[in-house]
């Protein structure tokens, strides 16, 4: 079953991708489509059906060289079957989307059989997403870490014409090979240490790495803590984390669905599903612990900042998954890794749904993405207005306080703020409140300016204004399932007690004897359990104040703080930053290189040598070529005496 999960979107991807002139574009399409749904049942089956018992599930032996030795297997335990169950549904619920959004898909008007190549690219992506999340090893979990890079970059610039979506796929690829820089050296020190791999002889070697100092870059380190960093800057990269996040916003280039499957869902929470997986070492690293939670918790508050302020839908939500990734860095942070999994896993449905919520509203208005132009669409595409309505319930966590009630971000949010009081980390439980508030503000800001007021930019697109079709609406309504009832369904398996956790998880995470997060997280007081709600309630208050009651103050606010504005609007300036520090640099040294080296040392000396001298003894060669044999007998006894004269003067013919 385990390996029909694993290849069914991959046989999809190849059927699709070279087989769809036998059958048909349309027939290519459905077959990926089935086969990713018959890969998310069976990811049910083995999800509900599991017994606890990790397994491996060798396939094949894959690498041999000198002492490594590594096979193809799958790691079968609580944590792989959590991210089949998250990978899989939102992956087959996307292809379903995407027969209904790629329909007449505007941004592509020329161009054969490109519908067969997106659904080929989806379910490439969703088989190495696979490949990461079911590794036995290091060299396995990198190789579907890469070939998600690969596929991410063919999806945000699958409408390579665009010059934006070139820009952007680029983007994306070059600034994770940072983060995956990061993550091979820290698989190189592991090999180093333990010689192997394996996650289980790493596992088992942690204690004796924790008492190893290792020298990098000229200076004693830590061996865990300094390994526990470098695997932390993948996860960087790859969640797009503070520093290393500037690809995600630009993402937004791709087709909607690939927003709902990349950046909601799946690719995004690699980094914080290697940060789980990982857990043995993070238990024995403290400072890289403390530095997760520090990098987590101002991402979270970072990006909710430029979430207030920017007017494309999709970077609105972008900015919202960038921030709720920080709060499930600061849980895995603190040690409360089941925590970290609970947002993951509630995260998935609800940010899915809005993504093809979003989708849904622009495929109403025509491909219009500025929230500027919207209004009043409630009751043009009611249907997208429940789903999208359901999403922000949970994303902003709506719920009965100090019960088990309530949307799924409700109680998955509340339990990484009160997981983050009780490690001890007033740093980050306030920036996550903050950044709660300042969530419900922009969650709500995109509802209100979308599907309510009066209709706003050009009339005959609101006019025309439609609902999407079925095979659109099927999937909001199934996510929507999930983004009500996920949370309240698995609270206790999540974060229950500790002995509920850790019957559930297994040895899939490890928590160390003195880890008591969990524990405490339980017995926080009061005012902290209903920060998060009460924070919901400010953000849902000034959005109704800004957009429904006064809509002219955001534009006098906007006035009245015009540097705070474009610093917010701006994304804090990091890509004007990097961009002088970087970007700038490297083209100047290309350039330099091109005209003073290439132009002016190969063009202008070392070619105009060749064309001087080469040219002369070629001359000389071709003279010497007289066809006459004394000629030849005569160079020959020429030859013979030079030798002999050179061996008697140097002493060789002693």
């Amino acid at each position: 079953m385990e390996t029909i999960i694993l290849f069914a979107p991959l046989v999809g991807a190849l059927i699709c991708g070279f087989g769809w002139r036998v059958i048909g574009e349309k027939g290519g399409q459905a077959t990926a489509t089935a086969l990713l749904f018959l890969a998310a049942l069976l990811s049910w089956v083995v999800f509900l059906g599991y017994d606890g018992q990790p397994r491996q599930i060798p396939l094949f032996r894959w690498v041999e060289s000198g002492s490594l030795a590594t096979e193809w297997a799958i790691r079968l335990d609580r944590l792989t079957a959590i991210m089949l169950v998250v990978i899989n549904s939102v992956s087959a619920l996307v292809h379903l989307y995407s027969f209904g959004y790629m329909a007449h898909d505007e941004n592509w008007k020329h161009g054969e059989h490109y519908k067969a190549r997106f659904f080929a690219y989806l379910s490439f992506f969703t088989f190495a997403m696979l490949m990461l999340v079911t590794a036995d090893n290091l060299l396995q979990m990198f190789f579907g870490w890469e070939g998600v890079g690969v596929a991410s970059y063919l999806l945000i610039g699958f409408y390579w014409r665009k010059p934006s979506a070139s820009a952007a796929a680029m983007k994306a690829f070059i600034v994770n090979r940072v983060g995956d820089f990061g993550f091979l050296l820290g698989i190189f020190g592991l090999f180093y240490l333990t010689d192997s791999i394996q996650f289980d002889t790493i596992f088992q070697a942690v204690p004796q790495i924790a008492e190893t100092s290792i020298t990098f870059l000229w200076t004693e380190w830590n061996a865990a803590n300094l390994l526990a960093f470098l695997l932390f800057v993948g996860a960087m990269g790859k969640s797009a984390q503070l520093f290393l996040h500037t690809w995600l916003p630009d993402a937004m280039e791709g087709p909607t669905p690939v927003s709902a499957l990349i950046h909601a869902a799946t690719m995004v929470t690699a980094g914080v599903f290697l940060v789980c997986r990982m857990s043995p070492l993070i238990e024995y690293a403290p400072q890289a612990a403390q530095f997760i939670v520090f990098i987590g918790a101002t991402t979270a508050f970072f990006a909710a900042t430029v979430g207030l302020v920017q007017n494309d839908i999709k970077r609105v939500i972008a900015y919202s998954t960038c921030s709720q990734l920080g709060y499930m860095f600061v849980a895995a942070g603190v040690g409360v890794y089941s925590v970290a999994m609970f947002h993951l896993f509630t995260h998935a449905f609800f940010k899915a749904m809005l993504f093809l919520g979003a989708g849904s509203v622009i495929h109403a208005m025509h491909h219009e993405q500025d929230l500027r132009n919207y209004g009043g669409l409630r009751k043009k595409i009611p249907y997208t207005y429940w789903a999208m309505l359901l999403g922000t319930l949970a994303i902003t966590g709506v719920g009965i306080p100090l019960t088990h009630f309530g949307f799924s971000g409700f109680l998955s949010k509340d339990a990484v703020i009160e997981s983050a009081y009780a490690g001890g980390t007033a740093y980050a439980f306030w920036m996550l409140v903050i950044a709660a508030a300042m969530t419900s503000f922009y969650s709500w800001r995109l509802m209100f300016m979308t599907f309510f007021g009066k209709p706003r930019g050009d009339k005959h697109t609101h006019e025309h204004a439609h609902e999407s079709p079925m095979v659109m609406l099927i999937p909001l309504g199934v996510l929507a399932i999930g983004a009500v009832f996920a949370g309240m369904i698995w609270y206790t398996p999540f974060f229950g007690d500790e002995h509920a956790v850790g019957d559930w998880f297994g040895t899939s995470i490890l928590m160390h004897p003195e880890n008591n997060v969990l524990h405490d997280a339980h017995y926080v007081p009061l005012w902290v359990r209903l920060s998060p709600f009460i924070a919901m309630l400010i953000g849902l208050a000034l959005a109704w104040q800004f957009y429904i009651r006064r809509p002219d103050l955001p534009g006098k606010l906007a006035a009245n703080q015009e540097i705070l504005y474009k610093f917010l609007l701006n994304k804090w300036y990091f890509d004007e930053i990097y961009d002088f520090i970087f970007v700038r640099p490297a083209r100047g040294l290309g350039r330099l290189l091109w005209r003073k080296g290439d132009g002016a040392v190969i063009d202008g000396s070392i070619n105009g040598l060749a064309m001087g001298v080469v040219p002369f003894f070629t001359r000389l060669a071709v003279r010497a070529q007289t066809g006459y044999i004394y000629h030849y007998a005569f160079a020959m006894v020429i030859g013979i005496a030079i030798l002999i004269t050179w061996m008697t003067l140097s002493g060789g013919a002693e």
